[in-house]
């Protein structure tokens, strides 16, 4: 399976989570950057409100792609222990890492919501939505930050991912939903025709558009 772009995912995805469908109890959650065009698109099938969910990974220096760990809203932080021991990481090294990224985490929070309150997620169903799963690493910093919020359930929710990647966040979340786990998996980009980096912009305009925070008289409509 091969998606046309951001937006196809989200509605292919969306099909796979219709039991969620019209439930009043629903919020979907998009991870910036590139989770958050699939996301909308998720929340507008199922009816639910949408917002996102900051995470930002801790890249290996020198290999960014490689996780390490991970941070989220609320000060949460996941770090691969075994990871950073076999490669022999200083922890001076990890923390400056952190210090960036948590900068840009909070660079991003001022810039998505322009003064918007983040939505409750006590008594929720969350899906929390992402455009592929490789490491995973910032999805289970997601899924760990917000079980300290108190929803009623957390499902994970992704359009292509490693079979193990998917497997694992199974023993962490209540749910997980993977469109497709191609063998092999190689990399999210390539189950995409357009991959294009999502902006900060474009982040910024949905999130404006459709979260629950910006118009609740429409969140209200959808939920009746």
């Amino acid at each position: 399976m091969q998606f046309k772009d951001r937006a196809d995912a989200g509605r292919q995805l969306a099909k796979k989570l219709s039991k969620f469908a019209g439930r009043q109890d629903v919020l979907v959650l998009g991870l910036p950057r590139g989770g958050v065009p699939v996301a909308a698109e998720v929340a507008q099938a199922l009816g639910a409100p949408f917002d996102i969910f900051l995470v930002r990974k801790l890249g290996v220096p020198g290999h960014s792609e490689l996780a390490m760990g991970a941070l989220a809203e609320g000060g949460v932080e996941v770090l691969s222990d075994n990871l950073i021991h076999d490669l022999g990481i200083p922890e001076q090294v990890v923390q400056q890492v952190a210090v960036r990224e948590r900068l840009e985490l909070d660079r991003r929070d001022a810039l998505y919501r322009q003064g918007r309150a983040r939505p409750p997620i006590q008594g929720r169903v969350v899906i929390v939505v992402d455009d592929g799963l490789a490491t995973g690493a910032s999805m289970q910093a997601a899924v760990f930050a917000l079980k300290k919020l108190g929803p009623s359930q957390v499902v994970v929710a992704v359009p292509v991912g490693a079979m193990e990647t998917c497997d694992r966040l199974r023993q962490e979340a209540d749910e997980v939903v993977c469109a497709a786990t191609p063998e092999p998996f190689q990399a999210v980009g390539l189950w995409y025709q357009r991959f294009d980096q999502t902006t900060d912009e474009e982040v910024r305009q949905l999130l404006a558009r459709y979260s629950e925070a910006s118009d609740p008289v429409a969140v209200a409509r959808n939920r009746d």
